[in-house]
């Protein structure tokens, strides 16, 4: 398979709403596709249902549309792009109705923002009626970008006193807020690597 053109890619691990993206927006370049040519790209372990809801959402909200000509019984629908945004994938539900940005996302925006603050205010800051952050999901986040070099302290943290933190200015990479992986390492979407690797510490020394 060759090589993805930088535009129509985003960097880093994907997850598959933006790998069936990327790949709808690849073959809309090259003409129509179908749910299957979608599907072929994602390994034989993942079901056509992913493909085919993913794709279902994205027509009702009109990202979408299916190709107008006559076919033959038997033969699979084609699809092209009606509405390109570019490299982030569209965020839908089945129903064609948008979801909410995730709560990382919605903490990343905030922090700039709020310049000082403690992990309960960033989630009190950043949550929604439709999105709400729990203190636990900022405290960790917080955390992370921490050790990671994007936050600094203004005042340490003790007993009934919260930490509270600030954006290390400089530290700013973009908007795409940077993500806790599996392997609980810190991976930095604008700037397309891992910026901080968690290390498990063991009696005797670090594993």
């Amino acid at each position: 398979m060759s090589r993805k053109p930088v535009h129509l890619a985003a960097a880093g691990p994907k997850s598959d709403r933006q790998a069936m993206w990327e790949t709808m927006r690849r073959l809309n370049a090259e003409g129509e596709f179908t749910v299957r040519d979608v599907w072929l790209v994602m390994g034989p372990e993942a079901p056509i249902s992913r493909p085919r809801d993913y794709m279902e959402g994205l027509e009702r909200a009109g990202y979408i549309k299916r190709s107008d000509a006559p076919r033959k019984s038997g033969q699979p629908v084609m699809f092209h792009l009606a509405r390109d945004i570019g490299v982030e994938a569209p965020r839908v539900r089945r129903n064609g109705t948008e979801l909410p940005p995730p709560g990382r996302e919605q903490l990343w925006r905030t922090l700039k923002i709020l310049g000082d603050f403690t992990a309960a205010e960033l989630a009190d800051a950043a949550s929604t009626p439709a999105s709400p952050i729990k203190r636990t999901t900022a405290e960790e986040y917080c955390h992370y970008l921490k050790q990671a070099g994007y936050l600094g302290i203004t005042r340490e943290g003790s007993p009934g006193i919260a930490t509270r933190y600030r954006l290390i200015p400089s530290r700013w990479s973009g908007p795409k807020a940077p993500m806790i992986q599996r392997t609980k390492n810190l991976f930095d979407p604008n700037r397309g690597e891992v910026v901080y690797q968690h290390v498990t510490h063991t009696e005797g020394g670090e594993a």
